[in-house]
């Protein structure tokens, strides 16, 4: 049976706002340092935060592992990643430059929510990792998931943006239960070395067609 996760906004607001590595070009930078996949939530007291509430993966489906976005030529696989004690969302650590990671305690792609995938938009030296061009998507475009259990589930991206880390829509992205969601994340703009991340967040918002 599907539930429901209340978890913390700031934890989630700390991921988009630290969620960069480093970078060796203004340009350029890595998304969440590398975690091995966990359940831990994050909480914080309640008078410093606001709970938003979001369907979890339902117990017993099949995990998705492969993310296929044809106008890219994007071909990954996926690893399932949490939020850190630090409030970073996990990146994969089997092949992190070439592979994406999936929010775990989130819905499947193709359950009601938001599931989110997060990937490095390059690696050290500057080269292109997995969502280098994920800048170049647009609304139309298609992306598809495929699980464990050889099944494709299809999603059409309706509109991307680009956020500065606080003013990142939180609920939005991770806890919109009004349909059937999948959003990818990665970093973007500019690279600020004293924060060690970049000025901006990209997320593609995608929904579910077939």
């Amino acid at each position: 049976m599907r539930s429901q996760q209340k978890i913390c906004l700031i934890a989630l607001f700390l991921f988009l706002l630290t969620g960069c590595g480093t970078a060796t070009q203004t340009t350029t930078a890595t998304v969440a340092k590398p975690t091995a996949t966990q359940k831990q939530t994050p909480t914080v007291a309640a008078t410093t935060s606001t709970p938003i509430t979001l369907q979890t993966a339902t117990p017993g489906v099949a995990a998705p592992v492969h993310l296929v976005i044809p106008s890219i030529g994007v071909n990954a696989p996926i690893e399932g990643v949490a939020i850190q004690a630090n409030g970073d969302l996990g990146v994969p650590m089997q092949s992190p430059w070439e592979g994406v990671g999936w929010y775990s305690n989130g819905p499947h792609p193709g359950e009601l929510g938001s599931a989110v995938i997060d990937g490095h938009l390059d690696r050290p030296g500057g080269l292109p990792a997995v969502f280098w061009d994920l800048r170049k998507m647009g609304a139309g475009d298609t992306v598809m998931v495929v699980d464990a259990s050889g099944k494709t589930k299809t999603f059409r991206v309706t509109r991307t943006a680009s956020y500065a880390p606080q003013a990142a829509p939180v609920q939005e992205i991770f806890g919109d239960t009004g349909g059937t969601y999948l959003n990818l994340i990665t970093c973007a703009g500019t690279w600020i070395p004293s924060q060690h991340q970049t000025t901006l967040r990209l997320v593609v918002y995608t929904t579910l067609v077939q």
